[in-house]
């Protein structure tokens, strides 16, 4: 094909708003190859029980998903727990991947070594696992150096019971410091960046951790990419909340901007015959550096909602739009 012809080969496809668009990526340039859309943890054991865990986490397999982010103290742990009960139901271990984040649970806090070997050592036995896929650093600790921290993560990814690192809640200038000491010697790296990011929340992720990931070749993950429910566009007031604590951060989206991304987003939407939450995912996954988006479900028809954003392609003028309404 000459250039001529492939330029106009792909410019037809990015005007083709229903050619599947987002296939398995390679996170981080690991060789862990994940589904672009993965299941966040954090309603396990909290919202959701153990019944209802089994049923999403079902479905998403089913569906094609592999990758599963959770936290050391999300649910006091019973987050872990769920999980773990259900991946001993799998019988490929190695065809799931599990990103866990340690630091803020109160029987380890911190990244001091003796915290980090605690915490990862809980967190095997929750999951029923003998191994940590990706094992985030959940959020900086100014008290013990970031050396010992991920000296310590050396030993345990020497000892295969780690795979690799990751860093959630760390500043731009903390990831570029661990990345410096890591070309300097032989300690690891963090290899994917956890960041807030959506259409409502664009700002530090843009600025500061897309210039990172996409020069240190890092994977980034989206979290909260629907804004606590708001781009589902199902509310739009307080008054329109469904009764459950998953949607209280929304609020702080209500507004005239809010109202702005929603008044594109639904039309967008209406357009492609999708939903607004499949297009505000799949404008999520179109964006530099970014791997994955992981999404809170609390049954499995959101898990078949969110994994099928995995087949939306946004025509560039649609992703021009939903950039324009969604800048701060």
């Amino acid at each position: 094909m000459d250039a001529e012809a492939a330029e106009t080969s792909e410019a037809v496809i990015a005007e083709d708003p229903l050619a599947p668009a987002f296939g398995p990526r390679d996170l981080g340039g690991t060789g862990a190859v994940v589904s672009p859309i993965g299941i966040d943890g954090a309603v396990f054991g909290w919202i959701v029980g153990g019944d209802e865990t089994v049923e999403i986490l079902d479905a998403f397999a089913a569906g094609g998903g592999n990758l599963i982010s959770t936290a050391d103290h999300y649910a006091g742990g019973r987050s872990e727990v769920m999980i773990g009960s259900w991946l001993r139901t799998v019988k490929d271990r190695a065809s799931i991947v599990i990103e866990t984040r340690v630091g803020r649970h109160p029987d380890a806090a911190g990244l001091g070594k003796r915290s980090i070997l605690r915490a990862v050592e809980n967190s095997l036995t929750r999951l029923g696992t003998d191994y940590i896929d990706f094992l985030s650093f959940d959020g900086e600790d100014d008290r013990t150096p970031i050396e010992e921290s991920i000296e310590t993560a050396q030993r345990l990814i020497d000892s295969g019971v780690v795979r690799y690192l990751s860093a959630a809640r760390f500043s731009a200038d903390r990831i570029k410091e661990v990345a410096r000491i890591a070309a300097a010697s032989s300690a690891p790296s963090f290899r994917v960046i956890l960041a807030e990011y959506s259409l409502m929340d664009r700002g530090y992720y843009e600025s500061r951790l897309q210039p990172i990931a996409v020069d240190l070749g890092r994977g980034a993950i989206a979290h909260m990419p629907l804004a606590n429910g708001y781009l589902t566009g199902r509310f739009r007031t307080r008054d329109e909340l469904p009764p459950s604590v998953i949607y209280d951060g929304a609020v702080r989206h209500m507004g005239r901007r809010g109202d702005r991304v929603l008044e594109a987003l639904v039309p967008v939407a209406a357009e492609l015959g999708e939903t607004p939450t499949r297009v505000a995912l799949a404008w999520v996954l179109v964006k530099p550096g970014i791997a994955a988006a992981v999404v809170r479900v609390t049954d499995a028809d959101q898990v078949a909602e969110a994994v099928g954003a995995a087949g939306v392609r946004l025509a560039r003028h649609h992703v021009a739009l939903l950039d324009r309404v969604s800048t701060t």
